[in-house]
């Protein structure tokens, strides 16, 4: 397995991967889960796969097979920020609004969302390898953009296996109970380090444009 890490200005130079890795979301996200999230028969995406996000995905043998998606926590475009920021301002409808006690707004901060990895991935140690290789590629994002840390709202589950991959891992709001899928879902957070227990395969990561205050780049739900 190898990592690849993108922008939407850079879509061309990896053939059909970010599409490939949308068709996983959806069947993952709306056919797995059943959340009511905007989709059609191929794909999931939303307001936030715009051009301020980055993407770290893994492929096996070419084909996608786990990926995610992290921005910083200041970005903005057009009326929406980042995914749990507009959950504490009531913009979402399905995220509880005090699932953050607080907006969490700086350029050291960035929030990752749709982790996913592909059912075709079946064994615990290809799993942990795919982990391993999306979070590595998040981590080398999220510090080539001048971030520290990320976070992400995701199933306390993965709290654990983030910690047995060598990430310190915490938790930094409330639980809550999501009656859709039946999951239990909290922010997490980590140290933008990569991690100590799996050696990653990475081709070059994308090129990241400064960071200003009206035009920022941009884990999980």
């Amino acid at each position: 397995m190898e990592n690849i890490t993108f922008n939407m200005s850079e879509l061309h130079n990896h053939g059909t991967a970010f599409f490939d890795y949308l068709s996983l979301r959806k069947h993952f996200f709306v056919d797995t889960l059943n959340w009511d999230i905007p989709h059609n028969d191929s794909y999931e995406m939303d307001q936030y796969d715009n051009p301020l996000a980055y993407y770290s995905l893994v492929l096996k043998d070419g084909k996608v097979v786990g990926g995610s998606r992290v921005m910083p926590t200041t970005s903005s475009w057009g009326e929406y920020t980042y995914m749990l920021k507009d959950a504490v301002n009531g913009k979402l409808a399905d995220i509880p609004d005090g699932v953050l006690d607080k907006e969490i707004k700086t350029p050291k901060v960035w929030e990752c969302t749709r982790l996913v990895i592909s059912d075709e991935v079946t064994n615990h140690a290809d799993r942990s390898e795919c982990l391993s290789l999306i979070v590595d590629g998040l981590v080398k994002l999220t510090k080539q953009g001048g971030g520290s840390e990320l976070m992400s709202l995701s199933p306390i589950s993965l709290m654990r296996a983030l910690r047995q991959l060598g990430y310190k891992a915490n938790r930094i709001g409330e639980p809550y109970y999501n009656p859709g899928d039946g999951r239990k879902y909290a922010v997490l957070s980590m140290p933008a380090i990569p991690s100590t227990k799996m050696k990653s395969v990475v081709r070059p990561t994308a090129k990241i444009l400064p960071i200003h205050q009206d035009l920022e780049l941009r884990q999980t739900a």
